[in-house]
């Protein structure tokens, strides 16, 4: 059966100009509406009913919820606002930004007619605010993954691939001694998503290598950094890799480690969790797991985009982690070099 997608590209326009043509709310050229009327008769497309009612009253507006928690890295949590923000100018829809750490914002939201949809970050395992939005009459897609969807679509990165492959490259390249600097103590109080998905990852595939591995949370502050750095050291001296998880801690990491005679690149490997731009911002460009957040933040619309347009099942996308190794990587004790 033909999708309103699939019309949209036989006549080469946007979904939401298909949706156009179809409720008559937005003028739309006659070249353009006759292309789409002859994709329309040619898949023999037909609108779901309740889709068309609702594009009849829509508003153009999407809302994004972003709490601004202590703990978050804000340049990184624009960057998904960023892709959300691009993403639903491509369906002539205005984004709505929810910045507060509370469900009442979210109650006048969902409780009337200001937003055709949400879409929600900083996805707790058990999120309070998930049962708010499965109730919700607007669709919504979570940037996350609670432990209990309750039949909402998500999407974000495979962080407990990604706690796996990092470990993994540590293992492979000779380290038998490794660990992780992760999220601020709150974020991890908080039981985020992301962090504790990373974490049994990485646990796991430290087990399956046979590697130690030792965990320290990290405040972004430069003396945060300084302290994961000097407790690592000082109770697993052996160390040779670290996998960071805290892109605001991550400058202050490496500074540490420098300040300790540790060379980064040689006799320390580092391997960073942080989008492309953030790893190639450091004073020795890092081995990184990309964090694609606008890429992200475009998937969210397009998924919340498709259920505006008629029913379809839940579904959770999660993006495979990428690992481009530079130069902050290092042989372990362990390496076998030719």
């Amino acid at each position: 059966m033909a999708t309103i997608d699939d019309v949209a590209k036989a006549a080469g326009v946007s979904t939401s100009t298909v949706s156009y043509v179809l409720s008559g709310k937005r003028p739309i050229s006659a070249p353009t509406r006759a292309r789409v009327e002859r994709a329309i008769e040619k898949l023999g497309y037909r609108p779901h009913a309740g889709a068309r009612a609702l594009a009849s009253s829509r508003t153009n507006v999407i809302a994004l919820m972003a709490p601004l928690r202590v703990g978050v890295n804000v340049p990184v949590i624009m960057q998904f606002v960023t892709g959300v923000v691009t993403r639903a100018r491509d369906f002539d829809h205005d984004v709505l930004l929810l910045t507060q750490d509370d469900v009442s914002g979210l109650d006048r939201v969902t409780g009337g007619s200001m937003v055709d949809a949400l879409v929600m970050m900083d996805i707790e395992a058990d999120d309070p605010r998930v049962p708010l939005v499965a109730a919700a009459k607007q669709p919504t897609v979570l940037i996350g993954l609670p432990q209990d969807p309750e039949g909402l679509s998500c999407v974000d990165l495979d962080f407990e691939a990604a706690g796996r492959v990092a470990v993994r490259h540590l293992a492979t390249s000779g380290h038998t001694d490794v660990a992780l600097i992760g999220s601020p103590p709150e974020v991890l109080q908080r039981h985020t998503s992301y962090a504790e998905r990373l974490m049994r990852g990485l646990r796991n595939q430290a087990k399956t290598s046979g590697v130690t591995v030792k965990v320290e949370a990290c405040d972004s502050s430069p003396s945060g950094a300084a302290t994961a750095v000097d407790t690592l050291l000082a109770t697993a001296p052996d160390i040779t890799g670290i996998i960071v998880h805290n892109e605001g801690a991550l400058p202050h990491v490496l500074s540490r480690l420098a300040e300790r005679g540790r060379v980064v690149g040689t006799d320390m490997s580092v391997v960073a969790v942080c989008p492309t731009d953030v790893a190639l911002s450091q004073r020795i460009p890092m081995t990184s797991i990309d964090l694609p957040a606008e890429d992200i933040g475009k998937v969210a619309v397009d998924m919340v985009m498709t259920r505006l347009e008629g029913e379809h099942p839940s579904e959770t996308r999660l993006l495979a982690p990428v690992l481009t190794e530079r130069e902050s990587s290092a042989h372990g004790p362990a390496a076998v070099v030719d």
